[in-house]
Order: C-alpha cells, then sequence, then structure tokens
C-alpha cells in the first residue's frame, strides 16, 4: 500500500490562477494548498509538509527567485515547479540553476502541468519507500536469530511459523531480556506484510502525554507546541504491522481508544473529529505481570482478552540450560570479531560460571557479560576472572511464588529447585564444595553426589580439604 501523499502548495498572487490550479489538481486526486504572497508560503512551510510547491516567477513583494532562494535553503529537499507569463530563455536558465525542478510559460496546456506534478509525486513517493527499505535493511529480523537448542526454543520457532503468515493479533509475556522484540521482528519479516512498514514503539519510554499524540497523530493546534498537523505511527504501519513494547505501561484511557482501533482500525488524531482508517497488523508486549495488573485496575480485562489472539511466552534463560553456553559462544564470535580479538571459546570454569548464574537480566545480561569478558580477556579462552562475579547481580533474584501447575511432576519440580539452589549456593561461595555442603547442611560426598544426579557441572569446583598446597587433587 503506497503512502498518501502530503498537500501541494500554489504562490500566485493572481486568485484566477490559484482557482483554476485549484480545480485541476483536486479533480487529479492532488490535496491542495494556495496562497498570494511567499512571505506567507514560507509561514505555512514552517507548519506543514507538503510534496512540491508551484510558485509564480512575479510576486508582490517577494518575488518567485527570492522565495526559490529562501526555500532552497531551509527545505533543500522540496522541488518547486515556476510558471510565468514572461518566459525568456535566460530566466528559464536562472530559475534551474536556483533549484526549480521545472520551468513552464504562460500559458501552458494542463497535460503539462500534470506531467510536471506526476514526476514530483512519483518521486516523493519512491523516497518514502526508500526510507523505509533502508530501516527495515539495516534491522534484519530472521528466525534463525532465536539462538538455542532447547526444547522451548524449538516450539518457540514452529509457533512463529505457523502464526507469520496470519494477521492474528499478537501478546508477547515474559521477562525482560528474553527476546519479545526479536520475536515481534520475526512475525512481521515473515508474513505478507513483510514488505510494509515495521513500525516499534516503546510505550514505557514516551510520556504519558505525547503517548497518544505518537500513537494517533494531532492536528494543528491540538495542544501547546502542536504548531503543524502531525501523523501518528498508526497511519506510518498502514499495510504493515505495528509494535508497542511495554503495553503494560500504557494509561487505562489510552488503553481504552487502543481498544476502539484494534475493534476495526479506526481512530482519530488528537484535537480532530475526522475518523481515519488504517490496515495494521498489531503486535504487543510486557513484561509485567498482565494477570497481576488487571487485578490491581492497572490493565483493562476487555483489552487483555482482545490483544491476547495468539500469546507468545518466550523462556527466562534460566529454564534454558545448555543454550547458555550455546548463546555465549555465539555472541563470543561477534564481539571478538567485532574487536578484532582472537578468542577461541570458552574455558570449562567460564562455562561452570555462567551455567551457575541465575540470570535475571536474561540473554541481555548474558550478551553484555560476554562483550565485557572479551574486552577484558588476554588469554586463548575467556577464563572465570574475565567474568563478573555476579555478587550484584545475584541480589536480583526474583523470590518466585509457586509455580501454577503444568505439565511437570512434582519430582521434576523438585529437582529443578534443588538444581537452582545448589547452583546459587555454589555461586554465592565462589564454588567451594567445602563452603557449600556446610551452608546446605550436608557433607562434601552428599554435595557432589547430588551435582552429578542434578547434571551441575562440578569441573571448577574448589574442594579445599583435598587440594594439596602445590594446587594438584592429592586425593587421586
Amino acid at each position: 500500500m503506497k503512502p498518501k501523499l502530503p498537500p501541494l502548495l500554489v504562490v500566485d498572487d493572481e486568485k484566477n490562477m490559484r482557482l483554476s490550479l485549484e480545480a485541476v489538481m483536486v479533480e487529479e486526486g492532488y490535496e491542495f494548498r494556495a496562497t498570494d504572497s511567499a512571505e506567507q508560503a514560507l509561514r505555512l512551510l514552517e507548519q506543514e509538509q507538503f510534496f512540491m510547491v508551484i510558485t509564480d516567477a512575479r510576486l508582490n513583494g517577494m518575488s518567485g527567485y527570492e522565495f526559490l532562494g529562501h526555500v532552497r535553503t531551509r527545505w533543500p529537499d522540496l522541488p518547486i515547479l515556476m510558471i510565468t507569463a514572461y518566459a525568456t530563455p535566460k530566466l528559464a536558465v536562472e530559475a534551474i540553476k536556483s533549484g526549480a525542478i521545472d520551468y513552464l510559460a504562460k500559458p501552458f496546456a494542463p497535460e503539462e502541468l500534470l506531467h510536471a506534478v506526476a514526476r514530483c509525486a512519483e518521486r516523493h513517493t519512491l523516497l518514502l519507500e526508500n526510507s523505509a527499505l533502508r530501516a527495515k535493511a539495516g534491522e534484519p529480523y530472521k528466525l534463525d536469530q532465536l539462538i538455542g537448542e532447547s526444547p522451548k526454543i524449538w516450539e518457540l520457532r514452529r509457533l512463529i511459523q505457523t502464526v507469520a503468515p496470519t494477521n492474528a493479533t499478537v501478546l508477547i509475556l515474559g521477562e525482560s531480556g528474553t527476546g519479545k522484540e526479536l520475536i515481534a521482528g520475526a512475525l512481521h519479516s515473515l508474513s505478507q506484510r513483510s514488505m510494509g512498514n515495521y513500525v516499534r514503539i516503546n510505550c514505557a519510554a514516551i510520556p504519558e502525554n505525547l503517548l497518544e499524540s505518537e500513537l494517533f497523530g494531532h492536528e494543528k493546534g491540538a495542544f501547546t507546541g502542536a504548531l503543524k498537523q502531525k501523523h501518528g505511527r498508526v497511519e506510518e504501519a498502514d499495510g504493515g504491522t505495528i509494535f508497542l513494547d511495554e503495553i503494560g505501561d500504557m494509561s487505562r484511557s489510552l488503553q481504552a481508544k487502543l481498544l476502539r482501533f484494534l475493534e476495526d482500525g479506526t481512530f482519530t488524531r488528537v484535537g480532530g473529529n475526522q475518523e481515519l482508517r488504517v490496515d495494521v497488523r498489531l503486535i504487543a508486549a510486557t513484561n509485567r505481570d498482565i494477570i497481576q495488573a488487571i487485578r490491581e485496575n492497572h490493565f483493562r480485562e476487555d483489552l487483555f482478552h482482545r490483544l491476547n489472539v495468539v500469546q507468545f511466552r518466550p523462556p527466562p534463560l534460566r529454564e534454558r540450560g545448555g543454550d547458555i553456553v550455546v548463546l555465549a559462544e555465539h555472541f563470543l564470535k561477534h564481539f571478538s570479531l567485532a574487536m578484532n580479538k582472537h578468542i577461541k571459546g570458552l574455558s570449562k570454569g567460564a562455562q561452570q560460571q555462567l551455567l551457575s548464574h541465575h540470570w535475571p537480566g536474561n540473554v541481555r545480561e548474558l550478551r553484555n557479560v560476554i562483550e565485557r569478558a572479551v574486552i577484558l580477556e588476554s588469554k586463548d579462552d575467556i577464563q572465570p576472572t574475565s567474568l563478573p562475579d555476579f555478587q550484584l547481580e545475584a541480589r536480583l533474584r526474583k523470590v518466585d511464588a509457586p509455580a501454577s501447575p503444568g505439565p511437570a511432576s512434582l519430582d521434576e519440580s523438585m529437582a529443578q529447585f534443588e538444581r537452582e539452589l545448589i547452583a546459587s549456593v555454589l555461586e554465592q561461595n565462589h564454588f567451594s564444595l567445602t563452603k557449600t555442603a556446610e551452608h546446605l547442611k550436608i557433607s562434601r560426598h552428599a554435595l557432589r553426589y547430588r551435582m552429578q544426579r542434578l547434571n551441575i557441572v562440578a569441573d571448577t569446583a574448589i574442594d579445599e580439604d583435598v587440594v594439596g598446597t602445590n594446587g594438584k587433587d592429592t586425593s587421586r
């Protein structure tokens, strides 16, 4: 779907000429603005967007040539067509040198004018399309960017491939850093709307009083500072997809307007009365507990049900097991190449330290940790000393409420709890088996047995009582 053209602006001090041009342009479907002076035209250009300007060479007050010079300085990409009843080859050359896109002598055939206007309209449309394509090319979203081999990630990929070709509204729920934006981008890139715009708005990053204007646009004079009409992001996304991140932070009053928009695609700009309609697929995401937000009257239940056509729940990193190492090695290759460093991989000790951490910041936190490690590391493999000690991050660990009944059995749930508890205490005691066993009030032998049973890597765990002064394990 092609973007809608802004109006064209005509500057001519002859009323009959303005009326004649208006009749021709409106009949061809162009929006039209007209003024009788260059001074007023400059004020209009400050307040509103136009795809081109048609100006007479001779005007009362500032001439068309002087006007052309001002526009070239302030709006260098705006095409200007000059017309005059006093045409000479010299004036035509002067107009083109001054920056006019074309020059017509009065009287001219309407077809000549319409041909010049059509070229400017096509140019404007191509510039918008190229801008959108450059934006999309700069941030490609592909399914293989969802790195991991755990069953939950395979299931997530399959669900994306199933849902993407539809126009279903999608709600993505998950902790911060789990890849919600990556899921939204993949849904768009695999959809039939992939050639349309993909527009993202972070609802938490825009002040509440400006979010409605950002989303739906506003009319000139709608509020202090609204000097000209502004199209909203939903209009920019027409024919494509809009992603509303952190929708749980949206005010209830705006939630009501969004609910209406979701019903039939209609909306009204702030300060306007005209009902507009667009064809947009909406994807929303939040890291908040949406059910708790509904109970506390912070989020509308009817909006939740309208958004929740298809729900995605990307798993937190701590539930993805070996994906932690897979992702770490992926980021290691990326940052090693970017920093021109030749680091081959992760040492056993570094892997243990990564696997033992709870990752409250999820994949985003892991990415930052590996970037830091690549900066600090001077050896061929990442060593534990290049990783954070995670003491500060460990304090961010959430005290989770008991999980709701699910497919996991009681034995599986207890094993998961035991695994997380031992990993946490190991981390707190810097992987000392002696101190960890004392903390848990069990023997070292019992601790080793449990670690082996729960598949907790023990290669770098230190048992002070069996390590000699020369650093060798004397228990063997």
